[in-house]
């Protein structure tokens, strides 16, 4: 294939312009990824590069009184049984493998929120901010990668990246920050990743003929942003980086103590891109959204491919030495009812329930804060979505003095300006 020019830096395009090439750049992406080179198992490339985080997103609202805070013999504790782990705290029996790797992980169990709404509960937990119709606030991949990107000058991919799922967006950070999606093959989503390398250069010489026409208009601001993006994009044709998402390449066994689904892939996923210097990746695993039937689901369905999964990732990650700078957060936007409903399922919660932490030396093998005897309420001192963020930022060496100005001009502090965790640290 050709060499490919630097993109002209444009000065100025109208948001239909911008979007419409943004998703020219994602194709070029998708391309990117079936082009790449061979990544070379034992050199530098592959080995971790500082701080990162994994955030395990268990969007619907998983039960954290099944799993993380059982209440058994109550009318509210349902059929689970608590079980000994690792560390010092019981969990779930149906976590045998994560109970294992409790003493690299802690449970926050004094979380409370208001947001207990699907939309303003998943924007809530990704950017300690309530949702304003005013500001878009940025969402955690894209502040910790804005934030520790600098010191990656070798990456060559995305920053941010989803898989399995989208996540909230990059808000007043702009569009150099937001999420990278793709399925836990690799795959971006809607596109063609067959395209062959002649092809794919002719695409990209006719998208910089359409982009020329545009870029001696100044029609606002998006103008960088976009450039940015699609400079990004060619810079990816020939990353042997890409072979990151190729979790096929891994060894069998590796694969199937992962687990041989969408979750266990794209944990696995997570520890190869994190390894190559990745600063944030989210891993989706739904279905949470337990209103009837709850505890055969649970057992069942979702509790296997998240223990098989996460304990794997943990497991993975300390082996190989990274465990120590890479946090590892598990939530959802909310928990579920003590009260058991009529169809024998449980609604939404968010007065009091769980989130687990560990890695980036963050203190493992404990529970902070309790809930009361039938976990209706906090006993002591909450935490909220901006607690928790800020507790990730200082484990990641983030300051949590850091400011960011919006697009109107107005500063935002970083975790809303919110005190750390402080039992999590020491």
């Amino acid at each position: 294939m050709k060499p490919i020019a630097p993109w002209p830096t444009p000065t100025g395009m109208n948001r239909r312009h911008f979007l419409s090439h943004v998703a020219g750049a994602s194709a070029l992406l998708g391309s990117a990824l079936a082009l790449g080179g061979t990544l070379q198992a034992h050199a530098n490339e592959l080995r971790r590069r500082g701080k990162a985080a994994i955030l395990l997103w268990m969007g619907g609202g998983p039960s954290t009184i099944d799993l993380f805070d059982l209440k058994p013999g109550t009318a509210t504790g349902g059929p689970f049984r608590p079980i000994a782990t690792a560390g010092d705290v019981q969990i779930c029996e149906h976590l045998p493998q994560i109970a294992r790797q409790m003493d690299k992980l802690s449970i926050v169990r004094n979380m409370s929120t208001r947001e207990a709404d699907h939309t303003r509960g998943t924007y809530y937990m990704h950017t300690g901010f309530v949702p304003q119709p005013n500001i878009e606030y940025p969402s955690y991949g894209s502040v910790i990668s804005h934030q520790l990107h600098a010191s990656r000058t070798d990456l060559e991919i995305p920053p941010f990246i989803s898989i399995g799922g989208g996540s909230e967006g990059p808000g007043f950070l702009g569009m150099a920050w937001a999420p990278f999606v793709v399925d836990s093959n690799g795959n971006v989503q809607n596109l063609n990743m067959g395209v062959e390398a002649q092809r794919l250069y002719e695409r990209v010489q006719a998208l910089k003929t359409l982009e020329t026409r545009f870029i001696k208009q100044n029609r606002g601001p998006s103008a960088a942003e976009h450039a940015a993006v699609i400079q990004k994009t060619l810079n990816l044709m020939t990353s042997k980086q890409m072979e990151a998402f190729r979790v096929d390449q891994e060894p069998q066994n590796v694969r199937e103590r992962y687990g041989n689904n969408n979750f266990g892939r794209g944990c696995l996923m997570a520890r190869r891109l994190v390894e190559i210097g990745v600063p944030f990746v989210e891993v989706n695993l739904g279905g949470w959204d337990n209103h009837q039937n709850i505890f055969p689901t649970l057992q069942n369905d979702r509790l296997p491919a998240l223990d098989q999964g996460m304990s794997a990732l943990v497991e993975d990650l300390a082996q190989r030495g990274m465990l120590q700078d890479t946090a590892v957060i598990w939530m959802g936007e909310f928990g579920r009812t003590p009260r058991i409903n009529g169809d024998t399922g449980r609604d939404h919660w968010a007065r009091c329930w769980s989130v687990v932490v560990g890695g980036a030396g963050l203190k493992p093998g404990i529970a902070v804060g309790k809930t009361n005897d039938d976990g209706t309420a906090v006993e002591g001192p909450s935490y909220s979505s901006e607690n928790l963020m800020a507790t990730i930022c200082k484990a990641l060496g983030i300051s949590l003095s850091t400011t960011f100005t919006s697009t109107s001009g107005r500063p935002i502090k970083i975790a809303n300006g919110a005190k750390p965790i402080e039992e999590l640290f020491g």
